[in-house]
């Protein structure tokens, strides 16, 4: 894998001033011309709810469903 210079070298990238700026009105590189810019990814965790949450909160949401059930139902007797 061959490594890419992210530092732009302003004698042969158009647009860009001697210091390395952009003058008003040009469009700046974009990201995409440099790969490697950032850190690697190594993990990348699973997206989604786990079991155990999931479980705990419709067991939660059940328990006040019943609550006012209840309470209706004692409301009306």
């Amino acid at each position: 894998m061959s490594h890419v210079n992210p530092d732009p070298e302003p004698e042969r990238t158009t647009g860009l001033e001697p210091g390395g700026g952009v003058p008003p009105g040009e469009t700046p590189p974009a990201e995409s011309s440099m790969p490697e810019a950032g850190p690697r990814e190594t993990h990348n965790p699973t997206k989604g709810w786990a079991k155990a949450p999931l479980t705990l909160i419709l067991a939660l949401v059940i328990l006040i469903a019943a609550f006012f059930l209840v309470y209706a139902l004692v409301l009306i007797l």
